[in-house]
């Protein structure tokens, strides 16, 4: 390591809080440089020695983070005002003082550690799974046509790990709109030979309170997704989807 590269440091701003009921606060740290450092990597710096910039000995930072390579979704945080994974959050691509904030749709456990109850709901309320008898061997499952399955794996790649959510202007404490994962997810499972047993259930949910009449088109999720997926796609093919199924049940069918 060079002299330069010794000398240099980082700096970091985080947003704090105790517990839920607490109020946040903004703490400041600095460790040394070290290359190609995620924000994982510099959050576990000030584990090892909680100490502020002011010398100050405090609180090891708390955040969530699992896999480490984008997969798992856990450790989705606000990083200089954008909600991204910290795990592929590169310090050197980062303009500093580093920002770190909890994603706001979400409530606060700790730091930056957030109660992510909100979507996993709305994922139960779609039946966002293969509703199938596991307690035996069913076989081979139905053949999926190749032009459906490549798409379908596409939306597959979601992680739950909420930054749509976070991105998305409609989403947030004072409406009850699902936001785009969910909805995704039923187009995903709608599509599958054995999940479509389950399809008119699914677009019933959507197009009640919460559903898709909370869409914006805002396109935020889309721009945001660290997966890539197409979900305002998956919305648009949803909004056909559901008026068919209107005009079925109005005419009788």
């Amino acid at each position: 390591m060079s002299t330069e590269t010794q000398n240099k440091s980082i700096k970091f701003i985080v947003t704090r809080q105790k517990d839920q009921e607490s109020k946040p606060y903004k703490e400041e740290f600095e460790i040394p440089y070290r290359p190609n450092m995620n924000v994982i990597g510099a959050l576990m710096e000030v584990q090892r020695n909680p100490v502020n910039i002011k010398g100050e000995k405090t609180t090891p930072v708390t955040w969530e983070s699992n896999c480490l390579e984008e997969v798992c979704g856990a450790c989705s945080m606000v990083i200089n005002g954008k909600p991204r994974q910290a795990c592929t959050a590169l310090v050197d691509k980062l303009e500093q003082p580093i920002r770190i904030e909890p994603m706001s749709t979400f409530p606060v456990v700790r730091d930056v550690v957030i109660d992510r109850g909100r979507m996993f709901d709305s994922l139960k309320r779609v039946k966002a799974w293969i509703p199938i008898d596991g307690t035996y061997d069913l076989g081979p499952g139905p053949r999926m046509a190749e032009s459906k399955r490549q798409w379908a794996y596409e939306l597959s790649k979601c992680m739950t790990c909420g930054v749509c959510l976070e991105a998305c202007p409609n989403v947030s404490e004072k409406t009850n709109f699902m936001g785009p994962a969910p909805l995704s997810q039923v187009r995903l499972f709608n599509a599958h030979p054995t999940g479509e047993m389950n399809q008119e259930e699914r677009l019933d949910t959507i197009m009640q309170d919460g559903g898709l009449e909370g869409c914006g088109n805002s396109q935020n999720c889309v721009m945001s997704c660290p997966k890539g997926i197409p979900l305002t796609t998956s919305i648009a093919a949803l909004n056909k989807d559901t008026t068919k199924q209107l005009f079925k049940k109005w005419l009788g069918m």
